[in-house]
């Protein structure tokens, strides 16, 4: 798979990337997003925004009608759309627990076969002994051809190095 990594970012191509995160859940998460995580990774891929796919306007008229459970499979078949049509994965992972949400993706992502990148910069300890978070979802980002890098300048150095830079 690692090969597979590689031939994405052949001759500095941008690769569209899901880009799997709990961050738009909180205002404080909200501005890193928007103000310093995508603006780091669109240097290196095309990302694929999940927080865009589906308006707050879109809940509140969902919640309005009483159709929130109709409402979430909607958004969450539009993001497993999203993630079938992206060339591999970008997932955020810190947190004291990784959020499932964003678990569940880099699992449907690595079971369709794409690669999963991943960043874990929490201090936190998450996983089993000698693991940098849950030893499953560990696994299946190795096992995509991915990686876990440890900070934002770590994982876009590695971008930059996939990319010939």
């Amino acid at each position: 798979m690692a090969a597979d990594l590689i031939a994405l970012f052949a001759a500095g191509a941008r690769p569209r990337a899901y880009i799997a995160s709990p961050l738009g859940f909180s205002e404080a998460g909200r501005a890193y997003y928007v103000e310093r995580y995508l603006p780091a990774l669109r240097e290196h891929v095309l990302p694929v925004d999940p927080w865009t796919l589906s308006l707050p306007e879109e809940f509140s008229a969902a919640a309005a009608d009483g159709r929130e459970r109709e409402f979430g499979l909607e958004v969450g078949t539009r993001n497993a759309e999203a993630i079938a049509g992206a060339e591999l994965v970008i997932a955020h992972l810190d947190g004291q627990e990784v959020d499932a949400g964003t678990a569940a993706e880099v699992g449907y992502a690595a079971a369709r076969g794409l690669p999963c990148l991943a960043l874990r910069s929490d201090l936190r300890s998450s996983g089993e002994p000698g693991m940098t978070v849950n030893l499953q979802l560990e696994a299946f980002v190795a096992l995509s051809g991915g990686f876990v890098a440890r900070s934002l300048e770590e994982l876009v150095e590695r971008l930059r190095t996939l990319r010939g830079g």
